[in-house]
């Protein structure tokens, strides 16, 4: 009987209750909550674009710059070996200071250095495209019209000239004999 009070429940709904699958929070996997809402393939707002937090290098940016581990710093050369605890212990030491120090920086720093950065260039941004861009825009109409009194002058002055010094200097033969 009990069972069949849930059947009715479940036919009363017109839509099947929200059950979270996979994604994040901007964007559910839900097929459901997708039919609802506005079609995500005509708009999509990138700034809720997901973010890949196992792969936090996909443009490989500091492949050659920041991969320092135990084994890149601190090397001892054949013979002259550490006690191995010592050496187990430095290790550790190293990539735990390294981890918790890495963390500890970012949380207090990371976040105001991305408002600056973030302000920074919005900054260029907002410059490039308001300033710049219109700014070269300008530059090459304005050049444009110098370039045809250029091109103007050059055919009018300098064309006939070396068409003059062409004809001068094509009666010209140059013999070359060699002595020995």
């Amino acid at each position: 009987m009990t069972g069949g009070l849930k059947d009715e429940e479940t036919e009363d709904y017109i839509h099947s209750p929200f059950i979270r699958k996979q994604g994040n929070i901007y964007k559910p996997n839900n097929k459901s909550m997708d039919n609802d809402s506005i079609n995500e393939k005509t708009m999509q707002d990138i700034h809720t674009k997901e973010i890949d937090l196992v792969n936090r290098d996909p443009k490989h940016l500091n492949d050659h710059v920041v991969k320092v581990d135990f084994e890149d710093v601190i090397a001892e050369p054949a013979g002259t070996y550490s006690f191995d605890g010592v050496w187990k212990a430095s290790f550790t030491t190293f990539t735990v200071t390294k981890y918790w120090c890495y963390r500890l920086l970012t949380a207090l720093v990371g976040i105001p250095l991305a408002l600056v950065w973030g302000i920074f260039f919005a900054i260029l941004s907002f410059l490039h495209i308001w300033a710049v861009v219109p700014c070269v825009k300008s530059y090459f109409i304005e050049i444009h019209c110098v370039s045809q009194v250029y091109s103007i002058c050059v055919h009018t002055f300098l064309d006939p000239l070396f068409e003059a010094m062409g004809k001068c200097f094509s009666s010209i033969r140059v013999t070359t004999t060699k002595v020995v």
